[in-house]
């Protein structure tokens, strides 16, 4: 998708809904004093607050906003502590909901967003299309090739390790930070258990599936300029690793045991049963055949064979009901239409 023509199209849903709507902006900072005043600069004027966040941040981000920014929009938090860009998000969307908010925006304030897409973000929401959308840098596939080598293959297993986990198959690019929610979805987050640090945008899609809300991707172009990423891939892959796992196990058993029975809910236990079954009679019996020097009769070998074959395919069945069971229906669509209501109180 061409993201100029997106926004084109939603240009004039711009102009005649985002004035009535209050869109705000959370914006972590944390050593980005030399980018955050140009970042907000070019936030538009559908944005109706701007929430920076200082997180305990060297450099005094937040002070330096007080001092420079004369944008009126701008309310600036400070954190004692350094919390994390989880933390620092969270606070802002805690303010952004305690002030009205409709559509909350978490853009980072390192330069690398561009706030002019802001509307493309903010807009599958407040059509009643989505409830939480992300930008996906790999849409285009020549902008891509500026992306470090080593780079683009890490968010390739994140985003494969991200649809096991969360349970959105039709999503990528999951650690990417620019990203919008429905206010009222936001509100239904378990603050306190969201994961802190890098690995907020990821375990936020998965605590997302849990409400069952429809999560977006949206285009966009990365943007590298002289900032500095503090997200090493090769260094969080393996703590990745493990909470991807630890959400799999969560999410099946809320989903498939907890909340609801399916036949998928059989299908699961059973394939894994039968698969190790068959692995392990199989490996057993090689073992004892290596050992002993003799042949394996062919009954034994089909014996471990079939439960493989059956496992397997039950495993395929479970993630094809899984793939199919990707959230459609906007969790904010059976909330009361705080928009509609708000146009009819403009319009008195």
């Amino acid at each position: 998708m061409n993201i100029s023509t997106h926004i084109f199209a939603t240009d004039q849903f711009t102009k005649n809904n985002y004035a009535s709507s209050r869109v705000a902006v959370v914006i972590p900072c944390y050593k980005v004093t030399r980018q955050i005043l140009e970042v907000i600069a070019n936030i538009g004027n559908e944005v109706w607050r701007i929430y920076v966040i200082d997180d305990a941040c060297p450099d005094s981000s937040g002070k330096y906003v007080s001092l420079h920014c004369v944008d009126q929009r701008v309310r600036v938090i400070f954190h004692e502590s350094n919390q994390g860009v989880g933390g620092a998000v969270m606070t802002g969307y805690s303010a952004a909901i305690e002030e009205g908010a409709l559509v909350i925006v978490k853009v980072d304030g390192d330069g690398q967003m561009d706030p002019s897409l802001i509307p493309s973000f903010i807009y599958p929401i407040l059509s009643g299309d989505a409830d939480y959308t992300k930008g996906n840098r790999f849409f285009d596939l020549e902008e891509i090739h500026t992306m470090p080598k080593v780079r683009l293959f890490g968010n390739a297993v994140l985003s494969f390790m991200t649809k096991i986990s969360s349970g959105y198959w039709d999503l990528f690019d999951p650690t990417n930070g620019f990203t919008a929610i429905h206010a009222d979805v936001a509100r239904l987050l378990p603050f306190g258990k969201i994961s802190r640090r890098f690995f907020f945008e990821t375990d936020l899609l998965f605590r997302l599936n849990i409400l069952r809300a429809v999560v977006v991707d949206i285009p966009m172009n990365a943007k590298y300029s002289y900032e500095v990423s503090n997200l090493k891939i090769s260094h969080i892959i393996g703590e990745f690793f493990v909470k991807h796992i630890r959400n799999f196990f969560k999410r099946i058993f809320y989903n498939y045991y907890l909340r609801d029975m399916s036949l998928a809910s059989m299908e699961l236990p059973l394939g894994v049963a039968l698969f190790l079954f068959g692995f392990c009679f199989g490996m057993w019996n090689w073992f004892l055949a290596v050992r002993e020097g003799i042949t394996t009769p062919a009954g034994t070998v089909m014996l471990s064979a079939l439960p493989v074959l059956m496992g397997l395919q039950l495993i395929l069945a479970f993630l094809a009901y899984d793939i199919a069971s990707v959230p459609r229906r906007p969790r904010s669509s059976l909330l009361p239409n705080r928009l509609g209501i708000q146009d009819q109180g403009d319009n008195k």
